[in-house]
Order: C-alpha cells, then sequence, then structure tokens
C-alpha cells in the first residue's frame, strides 16, 4: 500500500514538473518570437515619400496597376534614381475608401511600409458602385533594400 502512495506521489510530482517545463517553454517562446519581429526600435530613420496621382506615374507602372487592380497587390518599381511603391486593395463594394501610409522607414535591411486602407464614413453620401482603391508613393531609390509591406 505505501509503495502505491508513493509511486502516485512521484507520479504527481512529474506532471508538475512537465507542466512547470511546458509552461516555461510557451513562455520563452513568446519572449524569442516577441524579439525577432522587428520593431521600430530597429527603424534607421523615416523614409521621404510623396503621393502620386495618375497624372504622375511612368505608363509603364500604369500598366502593370491596370493589370493587378482587381485583386490586392503589392508592387515596387524602380525607374533610375527613383522608386515607386504602389499598394492595392482589390475590388470594394462602394465609393468613398482611401488609403493611409501609416509608416515608411528604412532598417539595415529592408524599407518597411505600413498602410491602411480606410473606409467611408456613415455619413459620407458615397457611390454604390465597386471601386479598386490603390495609393503609389514616390522616394529616392535606396539599393540593395527588401521592402517589407504591413
Amino acid at each position: 500500500m505505501d509503495l502505491i502512495r508513493n509511486l502516485l506521489h512521484l507520479l504527481k510530482m512529474k506532471k508538475r514538473a512537465a507542466v512547470l517545463g511546458i509552461m516555461t517553454a510557451i513562455l520563452a517562446a513568446g519572449i524569442l518570437g516577441c524579439t525577432a519581429e522587428e520593431t521600430p526600435e530597429d527603424k534607421i530613420k523615416d523614409i521621404d515619400f510623396t503621393v502620386v496621382g495618375e497624372d504622375q506615374q511612368p505608363d509603364s507602372l500604369k500598366d502593370i496597376i491596370a493589370e493587378k487592380y482587381a485583386d490586392p497587390f503589392q508592387i515596387s518599381y524602380t525607374l533610375g534614381e527613383e522608386l515607386y511603391i504602389a499598394i492595392g486593395y482589390g475590388e470594394q463594394p462602394s465609393g468613398g475608401y482611401s488609403i493611409s501610409v501609416n509608416a515608411f522607414y528604412e532598417t539595415a535591411d529592408t524599407l518597411v511600409i505600413d498602410t491602411t486602407l480606410i473606409g467611408p464614413g456613415k455619413a459620407e453620401n458615397v457611390t454604390s458602385t465597386p471601386t479598386r482603391p490603390y495609393i503609389v508613393v514616390k522616394t529616392e531609390n535606396i539599393a540593395d533594400k527588401m521592402i517589407e509591406f504591413k
């Protein structure tokens, strides 16, 4: 009888140790996962940019956008010393949508651009015709940098 009690006690201790080990592993993975993700602290500097209208876009970029804009897209296009970044959100059910650039900055290896699609306000009088909102930003061409879209 004492042997059974001792075995049960050992089994409970091992379960506690196993649960504690699993909890520690989950906590460690969470901490490491957070530090592995790029954060604004990795930012070297903000990037100056200009939002360009269709009349200011190179014709070849307009052609690429025309092929893709029915669906969401992310395009980078280099022309000499200029870099164009185009981001589209695909077809939306009505008018009144806009796109905001929340952040555009450089890290050691990447250019990070973070945009948000903003829907029409409730009080806004919008067309019920589907639209395909997109934005094109122009900046200087920064060589050898990947672009990260957020």
